[in-house]
């Protein structure tokens, strides 16, 4: 196979096409929401409202601020671990971010807030848009390193897709409970990724062992990421929500299951270590792992001690996850997940599921009160709670199979030799895509003359 790398048309051409797409799109179909929209002032004298803190936007946006760094800051730098692959790692998360959170809010607009011929777009779009691309981003970290730009934003054109419609069947036609995502976009998310990798296998990818390695300043920049995930998690399994007890259970959950699992994490790292020391790798990602697993029961009545269960475990299986299955995921089974989203988002997601379903099934008026049974759940027996938690259930399996089949589609079209993608050998190397500054080029590898772009 011929590799071409050179994306001097390819990628203006696909960035520009996407985006004149979606400015049209936006023109016909999206309008602001009535708590956005400049006859806010009649909507607070027709709804008798005193003060424009009323507005939505004054309970919304410091969650919408805290996703939205996780979005760009957090799973941007969690990416640069690679020693030659800063660039990329936080470059290319930021292009496929900007460009699926626009899509999603078309698709999420058509499919949730569809009124009189339009999609009505408030601070809490916003939010769930960001929840789309996180689970994207999930995706991202199985081939990092490994794809081109144009094949990332094809991904996420299809995947933003799938994500949307497995969204609305799951909370919308099921009326599944997921507030932080631990099916919907952890689950989903990982396993889409995963599938699309396996489909990729590249069988000389040893040839780029020595790239896939950290140093120590790369690791200490993903610890930035890690950080910031891990502050602003919280946020993240309560934002959308409802406002008091229930967003505020959600916040003080997650926050009991991170701190949870960063003592398992380090506890199971040292003891699997010979020396004793401590894998870098781990204390980046199984650290977060409470976070992803606490998310579907995240405003359930799942008790701070609940909680810290979860966490404890989540961080235990995390960790044991990146020492043995990561190995044999890639030796047996062919699947390359470059960032062990396996073990931070897949099996996390899927014990959050399971969480879901068993705090669900145990649900009653003793432990929600009559009224908060109902709003949490919408429940008024004990036969609807066990209801309840087969549709939670039912949920998870769909997200599996949403992720798999889809990732196999997607995977096939990723295959097609012409989205500029590099050969074995140059995978983990920002010199095949950006411009590397001349101080750092000697440090890297030559690059092949097959690959460089002919001068302007």
């Amino acid at each position: 196979m011929v590799w071409n790398t050179n994306l001097r048309w390819r990628l203006p051409v696909t960035c520009l096409l996407l985006e004149v797409a979606l400015v049209v799109l936006f023109c016909i179909f999206v309008r602001y929401d009535p708590d956005a929209d400049a006859h806010w002032m009649d909507e607070k004298l027709a709804g008798n409202i005193s003060s424009d803190l009323e507005n939505e936007f004054y309970y919304r946006y410091p969650s919408f601020q805290d996703v939205h760094v996780m979005i760009f800051v957090g799973f941007g730098f969690l990416m640069t671990f690679l020693q030659r692959y800063g660039y990329s790692g936080v470059g290319f998360n930021f292009l496929l971010a900007a460009f699926g959170i626009q899509w999603a809010l078309l698709l999420q607009g058509w499919l949730h807030c569809y009124r009189e011929g339009y999609i009505l777009i408030g601070v809490e779009n916003l939010i769930n848009a960001d929840f789309c691309v996180g689970s994207v981003c999930v995706a991202f970290g199985a081939l990092l390193g490994k794809v081109s730009p144009i094949q990332l934003l094809i991904m996420t054109l299809f995947q933003v897709t799938l994500f949307s419609g497995n969204e609305f069947i799951l909370l919308s036609l099921l009326e599944v409970k997921d507030a932080g995502g631990s099916m919907t976009i952890h689950t989903f998310g990982a396993y889409f990724g995963l599938t699309v990798s396996w489909i990729l296998y590249r069988p000389n990818l040893h040839h780029s062992k020595q790239p896939q390695s950290p140093v120590y300043h790369s690791d200490l920049f993903a610890m930035i990421g890690t950080l910031f995930l891990w502050i602003y998690w919280p946020s993240f399994n309560s934002a959308v929500s409802s406002h008091g007890d229930a967003q505020h259970r959600a916040a003080i959950n997650t926050y009991c299951s991170l701190a949870a699992s960063v003592l398992t994490s380090v506890a199971l790292s040292s003891a699997l270590h010979k020396k004793g020391k401590l894998d870098m790798v781990h204390i980046q990602n199984a650290t977060l792992a409470g976070g992803v697993a606490v998310g579907t029961a995240a405003e359930m009545m799942l008790m701070p001690y609940g909680s810290l269960i979860v966490g404890f475990s989540s961080g235990i299986i995390s960790t044991l996850g990146f020492v043995y299955l990561k190995p044999f995921l890639e030796s047996q089974l062919r699947i390359q997940d470059t960032c062990g989203i396996h073990n931070l988002h897949g099996i996390p997601g899927i014990i959050g599921g399971i969480t879901g379903a068993v705090t669900a099934a145990f649900a009653n008026s003793a432990v929600y009160g009559e009224e908060g049974l109902i709003q949490a759940f919408g429940l008024r027996s004990k036969l609807d709670s066990s209801m309840q938690a087969k549709l939670q259930a039912a949920g998870l399996f769909i997200s599996l199979a949403m992720a798999l089949v889809g990732g196999i589609i997607v995977g096939l079209i990723l295959k097609l030799p012409f989205w500029g993608q590099a050969p074995d050998q140059s995978c983990f190397d920002d010199a095949i895509y950006w411009e590397v500054p001349e101080n750092e080029r000697t440090a890297l590898r030559p690059e092949h003359t097959t690959l460089r772009p002919p001068e302007p």
